[in-house]
């Protein structure tokens, strides 16, 4: 599918059901039971301000959604998270939390160094076009083992062991382009260039992606959690 999407020789098929996805994207969502009395945002621009809300609220230590009981019973019947998070597997790292949202109002792909794979883009694809969410959020974090990894590996002219060469193989690019800046902290640097350059990729792939956030249906962002404070910066 992505190769496809990267050399431009998508069938008309599978154009038409990219297109099907995203026009099915509404009537779905909307059928998704609700899970609370709020409004759901009908923007990016709405999505992103609930998270960057959540976080200050995080921040400050005064929650509101601290009963994880509450509307469980309506979870059941159906899903209906209004964003979605790229984030690192790192277990400091909890988008519920660090945004102060209730179950079900997150859609999380997951994996060392978030990046985005066919795999995460798929996710990513069936959150658009199926639940209708309003924004992704790639959201990197200070302290990351596989930037850190990534940068070593470079330095050494070495690769890890294991299966870990694909992580530093995906996160390379974008400690290259913060080498070429020639930064004070090439780690932040690298992290920050990390977010952005997926956050680029989620608003550029398509069909369903780019389709979606061309037409305003969704919109894409990159920001970076402080372990250390809780508070994300958003780009």
């Amino acid at each position: 599918m992505c190769h496809k999407c990267s050399t431009g020789m998508l069938s008309r098929r599978g154009l038409l059901a990219g297109g099907l996805a995203v026009s099915l994207a509404a009537p779905l969502a909307s059928r998704a039971f609700a899970q609370s009395d709020e409004p759901r945002p009908q923007t990016a621009e709405e999505a992103l301000g609930k998270l960057v809300e959540g976080n200050r609220r995080y921040v400050a230590n005064k929650p509101v959604n601290t009963d994880h009981s509450a509307a469980r019973v309506a979870r059941s019947l159906g899903q209906q998270p209004f964003a979605a998070i790229v984030t690192c597997s790192d277990s400091r790292v909890v988008p519920e939390l660090i945004f102060d949202q209730a179950p079900g109002d997150l859609f999380v792909v997951r994996v060392a160094g978030n990046f985005l794979n066919e795999d995460g883009i798929a996710s990513l694809e069936y959150a658009a076009a199926v639940l209708g969410i309003r924004a992704v959020l790639v959201l990197g974090h200070t302290s990351c083992g596989a930037v850190e990894a990534t940068i070593a590996s470079i330095e050494d002219n070495e690769l890890p062991p294991g299966h870990l060469p694909s992580l530093v193989n995906a996160i390379r690019p974008a400690v290259y382009e913060a080498m070429a800046d020639e930064p004070e902290d090439l780690m932040m640097a690298a992290t920050a260039k990390n977010a952005v350059r997926n956050a680029e990729i989620a608003a550029t792939t398509g069909p369903i992606l780019s389709a979606a956030n061309a037409d305003g249906t969704l919109g894409s962002a990159a920001g970076i959690y402080d372990i250390a404070t809780g508070r994300v910066s958003f780009f």
